[in-house]
Formats: C-alpha cells, sequence, structure tokens
C-alpha cells in the first residue's frame, strides 16, 4: 500500500532568487503577448509577491493593493512607482536587489497611472486593478504551476504554523476565551515573522453553530477550536485543530472519522488534469457515502491555496484545472467536526504541508493510498 503523504523537505531561506524571478518573467512576457499588452501594472498583493519571489509585501494596512506599484514592459523594463514618503524603505526593504527603477511622485496626488502611461509609451497597458484606460487582467493562472523555490518556502510556512498550533493547542485549558486563544496564536506567528490572516477560534457551541465562529469572547469549557490562516512570503497555508477535555460524544468522535474520509477523498481526486466540478463531484459523493449528503450545501469545501487563502474554490460546473506542482486547502466539515489541512500536490502524489505529529490524527486508505487527516485532541 502506497503512503500519499511525503515527509516534507526542509526549505532554505530565500537567496539567490534569479531563476525563479526569470521563469515568473517569462510567463508574464507570454502573457502580454496573447493579449497584446505592451505592459503591465501590478498593485494587488499576491501578484507583487509572486513576481517578487516573495520578496515584496508592501503593505502597511488592509485592503487588496500594496503602497506601490510595479510597472513590468514587453521589452523587459521594470519600474517601482511609489509615492515619495514610501521610497526610502521600498529602496532598502523591500525591492532592494530586484533591479526595479523607482519612479516617484508626491503623496498628496496619486499619480500612478499617469506615470505608467508615460513610462510604458503606446500600446494597451494592463493592469490588475481597475484604472480608467487599462485593460483590467487576472493573473492567477500564472501563479502556477509553482516553481521548486516556491513549494520549498510552503514547506518551510507550513511546518512552523504548524508547530505553533500544536503547542498553542496543548496550552490550552478550560477558561480561555476566544479572544486569548486568538491572542496567543497571533503572537507566536508574529514572532517568527509570519502573519496570520485568519483568526477563527471558538468554544463548545459555537462551534456546533458556526462554520466561521470569529472570537467573540466566550470562555472555554470543554471544546476548543483553532482555525488559522497564516502568510509569509505572500504565500498562504490554513489549519484547523480541536481539543477537548474530557470524553468527547460518540456522534462528534464519528464525524472527525467522516470527516477525514471526505478529506481523503478529496485528497484522492485531486490530480493534475481534474477539474474544480470533477472534485467537487468526488465531494458530493463522499458525503454522501457518509451518511450526510446535504451537508455539503452548509460550507464551502476549499479548493487551491496559494498567494490567497483560496486561490478558487471547488463548486459544480467550475472549469479550473488542476496543475502539479500545486497547493490546496480543503476543509469539509460535519456538526461540530471538520478537516483542515494544506497540502501540495507534486510529481502526482499528496505532501502535507501542516502536519502536526505530535497531535492524535486519522489515517484513511482510498484507492490504495493512505491520506492523514487530524483528529480530535482529547485530554
Amino acid at each position: 500500500m502506497q503512503s500519499a503523504q511525503a515527509t516534507p523537505a526542509p526549505a532554505p531561506a530565500i537567496a539567490d532568487n534569479r531563476l525563479e524571478i526569470a521563469e515568473k518573467e517569462a510567463r508574464l512576457a507570454a502573457f502580454l503577448d496573447r493579449n497584446g499588452l505592451s505592459a503591465v501594472l501590478l498593485a494587488r498583493h499576491p501578484n507583487l509577491a509572486w513576481i517578487t519571489a516573495g520578496q515584496v509585501e508592501a503593505r502597511v494596512g488592509g485592503g487588496d493593493a500594496a503602497v506601490c506599484s510595479v510597472l513590468l514592459t514587453r521589452d523587459g523594463r521594470r519600474y517601482c512607482i511609489t509615492p515619495a514618503n514610501e521610497a526610502p524603505r521600498m529602496a532598502a526593504e523591500e525591492f532592494n536587489g530586484l533591479f526595479y527603477e523607482p519612479v516617484l511622485y508626491p503623496w498628496i496626488a496619486d499619480r500612478t497611472a499617469e506615470l505608467a502611461r508615460e513610462l510604458a509609451g503606446d500600446g494597451k497597458i494592463g493592469s490588475d486593478l481597475p484604472r480608467e484606460g487599462f485593460e483590467t487582467v487576472n493573473l492567477a493562472s500564472l501563479r502556477t504551476p509553482l516553481l521548486a523555490p516556491e513549494i520549498d518556502r510552503f514547506h518551510a510556512l507550513g511546518a512552523k504554523t504548524a508547530e505553533i498550533t500544536t503547542q498553542a493547542l496543548q496550552d490550552l485549558e478550560p477558561g480561555v476565551t476566544e479572544d486569548e486563544m486568538a491572542a496567543r496564536v497571533a503572537a507566536a506567528l508574529l514572532a517568527v515573522h509570519i502573519t496570520p490572516t485568519v483568526l477563527l477560534m471558538a468554544v463548545d457551541e459555537r462551534i456546533y453553530r458556526y462554520k466561521h465562529a470569529v472570537p467573540r469572547g466566550a470562555v472555554l469549557k470543554r471544546y476548543g477550536m483553532l482555525n488559522l490562516c497564516a502568510r509569509q512570503h505572500g504565500l498562504i497555508v490554513s489549519i484547523t485543530r480541536f481539543v477537548h477535555f474530557g470524553a468527547p460524544p460518540a456522534e462528534l468522535a464519528a464525524n472527525f472519522v467522516h470527516s477525514a474520509a471526505i478529506n481523503a477523498k478529496l485528497h484522492h481526486a485531486t490530480r493534475k488534469g481534474a477539474t474544480a466540478s470533477e472534485i467537487y463531484t468526488a465531494a458530493e459523493r463522499a458525503y454522501a457515502e457518509a451518511g450526510a449528503a446535504e451537508d455539503i450545501a452548509l460550507h464551502h469545501q476549499g479548493g487551491a491555496a496559494g498567494y490567497g487563502e483560496r486561490e478558487w474554490l471547488i463548486t459544480p460546473g467550475a472549469t479550473t484545472v488542476v496543475e502539479d506542482p500545486e497547493v490546496f486547502a480543503y476543509n469539509p466539515s460535519l456538526r461540530g467536526a471538520k478537516a483542515e489541512d494544506t497540502v501540495v500536490l507534486r510529481n502526482g502524489a499528496i505532501e502535507l504541508l501542516t502536519a502536526t505529529p505530535e497531535l492524535p490524527f486519522i489515517e484513511t486508505e482510498v484507492g490504495g493510498r493512505v491520506y492523514r487527516s487530524a483528529d480530535l485532541l482529547v485530554r
């Protein structure tokens, strides 16, 4: 019987990223040619992180857009268009060594679009944000298949996030509040330069009642959930773990087994060339086999991950095609229980990025392959 999940490889720090960037710029150049564009203006965080090999995280607040934009032309020129007040940090901490020419404007008046037109010259210009006179583009398809350095970074992020989640779960005791749970996880992540992007902490009845249970200050009595997403170098992993103090109800324990079975069948269906709708159909069948056909309608089931918590979701009729390598985060759930980890499909096999070997797990065989999902920690 073949194991479907490989042991994560150690990940080096970002060092010489020239080959990675060259491959991505080649993909972008081909995209410009296919769409008749002379240049593209990028300001969305996922695209800035992707095109710079995870180096640029130009965030100073919420929102989808960075505090700067980059303009890449078909003839190979690179510009960083930024307010003058942001320029020193952009040069020293974000674009150092990336060979982008800085183009500045006063912070009192955003001249990004005007400067981009002047720099690009004649021809159509694409933009990943809607701008008058620009052609709006979506680069999500260029971000896959993943490159080897990206997978290395994913392994490192997944391992550290899983380690922090394990420790936080083991440290929980009755009497802690949901807000304290979120604060502990966030502090541990931030201490190692990982940014929490989602913190859904819940206890007791709120776990049963809500699929997205944001912290509301409830006090842990018997049952706690840590559900989080974490970002580093632009990449994002997702993980959920549960703890129950005292013996859990039989139905809850059974629902973890069933959720693990659905999760395994989703992973088994995730193969190069499969469509999002085909994987959704596998999920429908798995829920029915678990005796809970209607539960698939209660929450989305996840999908591809990468430079967003989810790059796309599995849904009926969706035509997006799985690449190899590509990262996925599914989250099948039954009443009170859920299976959620981040995995990478590489060379036809599923590798678990957020493994927590110190916590209980369930192994499910599907088609001769064994898939691992987290079980409920009972204390």
